[in-house]
């Protein structure tokens, strides 16, 4: 579990083989009360964690990466800002490294490149030939089960 009051730091992986850090200043945090768990200290604790990045303004990606980030997300994009919310946790602490983490991960996935296109492939002509025996071989299976015609 990261420490909350540094930087995020993002792991290595697809695309991002040096993994990635963003600023502590970057970071918007924002708190307030939990619909979550606690008991009588849920009304009176601020634990519930908003974790906001504007990738428009942020320092720490390349042009081609922000550009990526704001196609991927756009969907979840404000204003080009993205916004993690964490309340699953009594400790405002726990919450604040659960956003960071959420919010690392969801980086390194809208980061990566995208897969390669596929390649159609065609099918051979033995399985061609083999598909064609088979619906004939059917269709005689099927022709002889019509009603038997008697001579007499």
């Amino acid at each position: 579990m990261s420490d909350p009051g540094d930087d995020l730091r993002v792991p290595p992986g697809p695309g991002l083989p040096q993994g990635l850090v963003v600023p502590e200043g970057e970071l918007l945090e924002r708190f307030s009360r939990s619909a979550g768990p606690g008991g009588q200290g849920v009304n009176t604790t601020d634990s519930r964690v908003e974790l906001v990045l504007d990738i428009g303004a942020s320092t720490a990606f390349t042009d081609v990466q922000r550009a990526r980030l704001q196609e991927r997300l756009a969907g979840r994009l404000v204003d080009g800002r993205i916004t993690i919310t964490a309340s699953e946790h009594r400790a405002q602490l726990r919450n604040r490294a659960a956003a960071r983490e959420r919010l690392a991960g969801l980086l390194r996935e809208a980061l990566a490149p995208p897969p390669p296109p596929r390649r159609p492939t065609r099918p051979t002509r033995g399985s061609q030939q083999r598909r064609l025996d088979a619906k004939r071989r059917r269709g005689e299976v099927k022709s002889g089960r019509g009603r038997v015609h008697g001579d007499g």
